[in-house]
């Protein structure tokens, strides 16, 4: 643990739904405002920008045209890294001095530009992107709107304030995915969420003392006329919703599986907490799942890091060649897709 003792915070807000440059405007004034109020670090909600699309659980897919034009225009509204939105991001952590990571919905584009991601976008106090983690697998009615992830974004970053990385809503069920990531010596655990319920504040508890981590449980506080508002056709859809489509419940838990901050209902806000490096420490001396608690002689785990792009050029030198058998590997293959 790099900082010993530092802030850090929890923001529980709704988006401008399927308005990225709005969302953006509100996610840098909440970013500097957990600056203000002493945090090193700032997590903001799953799908943030431009929107979680809550339509999924309530919109039958057989409405197929409705569908297409929803996911068109949240695909019109997505981020792609870089971009001017990431810029613009970048420029309020490092204006503010905090590190952040935000819930996006980002286009794959890097190759058709049609398709989206489920993404965790990271970003150093500095304004540097550090990295992006690409969901790996979206929950049940997800699937119509998210590709898998890539099992490249699968990783840490290690920062000065401690080591940093984390897992989405429902990822965070997949056993094998905690496990890489407590391999990897994390201390700062992000887990942004749409799920609002009390069995997963329970699980937020269980793998902070699992992983002996600090995490932080972010979720969106969100009215149904929010969403309507800026989707008014949905309506009819919405009818048995009540007045809330997310609760929210943000909560941050400490090494020990203790709640340290939260969880906050119904409302839009930031919870703030301290983390200790010496709890960190003290805690691993009963459990360390990654270490002493672990028998590598009895269980193995291979991970897949490497980059699993759709399409891969080759490029060859000998233009003589091209009509002949495929060439042996030359050391020139270039792969798009690739981050």
């Amino acid at each position: 643990m790099k900082s010993e003792v530092f802030k850090i915070a929890a923001v529980q807000a709704a988006p401008v739904f399927m308005d990225r440059e709005a969302t953006v405007e509100k996610a840098c004034a909440l970013i500097a405002e957990a600056a203000h109020g002493g945090a090193r670090l700032a997590v903001l909600p799953e799908a943030l920008i431009p929107g979680y699309p809550d339509w999924v659980w309530n919109l039958p897919a057989g409405k197929i045209a409705m569908n297409q034009g929803l996911y068109g225009r949240l695909l019109e509204q997505s981020v792609t890294i870089p971009s001017r939105t990431t810029d613009r991001l970048c420029a309020t952590a490092k204006e503010a001095g905090i590190f952040v990571v935000v819930g996006i919905n980002e286009r794959n584009s890097a190759t058709s530009g049609g398709s989206l991601f489920n993404t965790l976008l990271y970003i150093d106090d500095g304004g540097n992107i550090l990295g992006h983690h690409q969901k790996l697998v979206p929950t049940l009615a997800e699937r119509t709107i998210w590709a898998y992830g890539d099992p490249s974004t699968l990783q840490v970053y290690d920062t000065s304030l401690g080591i940093l990385g984390g897992l989405t809503c429902w990822e965070n069920y997949m056993p094998l995915a905690r496990y890489t990531l407590y391999t990897q010596g994390i201390s700062l655990y992000v887990a942004p969420t749409y799920d609002e319920s009390t069995t997963w504040q329970a699980s937020m508890r269980h793998i902070a003392r699992e992983g002996r981590t600090y995490v932080i449980g972010c979720c969106m506080s969100c009215k149904k006329e929010d969403v309507l508002t800026e989707m008014p056709e949905l309506a009819p859809y919405y009818e048995e919703v009540g007045e809330w489509v997310n609760s929210g419940n943000s909560l941050i838990v400490d090494p020990d599986g203790t709640v340290i901050a939260g969880p906050l209902y119904r409302e839009e806000g930031i919870l703030y907490a301290e983390v200790s490096g010496k709890k960190l420490r003290d805690t691993k001396w009963n459990l360390d799942v990654a270490g002493h608690y672990a028998r590598p002689d009895v269980f193995s785990l291979w991970v897949q890091r490497s980059p699993n792009p759709i399409i891969r050029w080759n490029e060859r030198h000998n233009a003589e060649d091209e009509d002949t058998a495929p060439p042996e590997d030359d050391g020139q293959e270039v792969t798009r897709g690739t981050r």
